[in-house]
């Protein structure tokens, strides 16, 4: 029988307080509750990680991956069936990091995590702390780094089973008032100011790297956490005036730079990445150099652009000079790391790339048995190149969210009062691509062939392409990195022979280690 604990505390208003402990390492919760409650964990023999983790990697290919929906089966999957049946999944497609979300313990489900209610506390709706500790262990062993999705911009609303109204009051750990509520995630708002918030947000990276072994984090809401305005109806044109001022939310910013400068003092071989939508300037330079101390930040603006041009242009409109400018706007010296798609894209709501391109098709034309339709075939290959042209000129490191690499057919929604609590969408059907006779296979080996080809000349670690060629009547872009030249030709209809382009370095270039055509 788990041995239960509560943290009883006497308000001022004298009333008593029944709350979990803000630093509880296991609350679970049984069915026929509401709230979660604290377990008291300590097994006789905890797990002992076994192999070191993975050298600080130079080319980071990075699999965003939720632990729940990681199975093709309607039901929460485990730690466990992580470790066995998706880790080496992970490593066969080439990728060398694993981006886990929604691990922090959250209340509710389909909140993707980002509602956080147990800072030190591994969701226990998959499993044990030492199940989580296997699977670290067990993706170090593979070579796989793993990257933890925290989220300290904001925390659930929860009382009894989270931080709200620890003590009574509404500024315990947050600012009180208007300033300590985020109007549109109905959410909490640490007071980064407080000397014991910072001590419970620090401890808490210390945590989840000392004794899990993360290797680094992702940090969530960053643009929130920077300014006042939290980013809500504010666009961001690159002005300077936008990212200095008095609407820079200073105590955060500070926070977020102690938390780098920390993490690399203690821990240099970890990874750090900023969420940021806004472009703050030196975000990713050292501190030492007053920036924030951050190694990458999310090129959020590529997804968008993909999904702008597929959303509202005819195949003969796309413009090539606006694909390159998107694909190669970044700050200098601040490595970014691009993708075409990633989790927001899969939520119910929005579409996955796949899903613009094919559409309803995707249930009826994706069998090799069915004649390749100009929808399908279409769609196959601007899967294939969108993402093969973002890998190679977008930044210095690469992300796709679980399931996307082989055109997902579906998207994601979790269980809730609107779909009847169905766990159908909350899955991922890896087991597409093992059916021969389905069209996945195909995109799923391309991804797998793209990373390969990445490991083999490490183009994200080499030094930001050269674009010979962005020719409009032509659609055609060429470039050059890591010594490969690459050739995209997006004409809808027009192929060509002996095309020619200029290149830095003189040579014979193999076909087709680095080139792609929609036909």
């Amino acid at each position: 029988m788990p041995k239960l604990l509560m943290v009883v505390i006497r308000a001022q208003n004298g009333a008593l307080l029944y709350r979990i402990s803000p630093w509880a390492r296991y609350v679970v919760r049984d069915e026929d509750k509401v709230n979660y409650d604290w377990v008291h964990w300590n097994p006789p023999q905890s797990y002992i990680h076994k192999h070191p983790s993975p050298k600080r990697l130079k080319s980071l290919r990075i699999y965003e991956s939720h632990v729940g929906i990681a199975s093709p089966e309607g039901k929460v999957a485990s730690y466990k069936n992580f470790t066995y049946n998706v880790l080496p999944r992970i490593k066969d497609l080439g990728y060398n990091c694993v981006q886990l979300m929604a691990i922090m313990e959250h209340a509710y489900y389909a909140s993707f995590g980002y509602q956080v209610t147990s800072f030190f506390a591994a969701s226990s709706r998959y499993g044990t702390p030492d199940d989580l500790k296997e699977m670290i262990d067990v993706a170090h062993s593979m070579g796989i780094t793993v990257l933890l999705d925290v989220v300290h911009s904001h925390a659930s609303k929860n009382s009894e089973d989270g931080l709200n109204q620890f003590d009574g009051t509404d500024s315990c750990f947050f600012h009180s008032g208007y300033r300590g509520n985020h109007q549109l995630w109905d959410s909490r708002l640490f007071d980064y100011a407080n000397w014991e918030v910072l001590r419970f947000l620090l401890s808490n990276l210390r945590m989840w790297i000392e004794d899990y072994r993360f290797d680094g984090f992702r940090f969530d809401g960053v643009t929130s956490m920077l300014y006042h305005h939290h980013g809500i109806g504010t666009g961001f044109s690159g002005d300077y005036n936008e990212y200095f001022g008095l609407h820079v939310d200073e105590d955060a910013l500070c926070y977020l730079m102690l938390a780098n400068h920390m993490i690399n003092s203690l821990h240099p071989e970890c990874i750090t990445i900023a969420e940021d939508v806004s472009g703050m300037p030196a975000l990713c330079r050292p501190v030492a150099e007053g920036g924030g101390g951050f190694d990458y930040r999310l090129a959020m603006a590529i997804p968008d652009k993909w999904i702008q041009i597929i959303k509202e242009l005819k195949d003969e409109d796309w413009n090539m000079g606006n694909i390159v400018h998107t694909l190669t706007n970044r700050r200098y010296e601040e490595k970014y790391i691009a993708y075409a798609e990633s989790h927001d894209q899969a939520l119910v709501g929005d579409k996955t790339l796949a899903f613009r391109l094919m559409d309803a098709e995707m249930y009826t034309n994706m069998s090799v048995l069915m004649p390749l339709t100009p929808v399908i075939d279409r769609g196959i290959q601007l899967h294939k190149m969108i993402r093969l042209i973002t890998h190679a000129l977008g930044g210095e490191s690469y992300l796709n969210f679980m399931g996307n690499e082989f055109g997902h057919p579906e998207w994601l929604d979790f269980p809730r009062i609107g779909n009847n609590e169905s766990y159908h969408y909350a899955r991922r059907q890896f087991n597409l691509t093992e059916d021969n006779l389905l069209r996945y296979k195909f995109l799923n080996a391309f991804d797998r062939d793209m990373n390969r080809l990445e490991e083999r000349f490490g183009w994200l670690a080499s030094p930001q392409a050269y674009v010979s060629e962005k020719h409009e009547s032509n659609k055609v872009i060429a470039f050059e990195r890591a010594g490969l030249v690459f050739i995209f030709n997006f004409h809808p209809y027009q192929s060509y022979v002996d095309y020619r382009v200029g290149i830095e370095t003189p040579g014979k270039y193999p076909f087709p280690f680095a080139c792609a055509e929609k036909f």
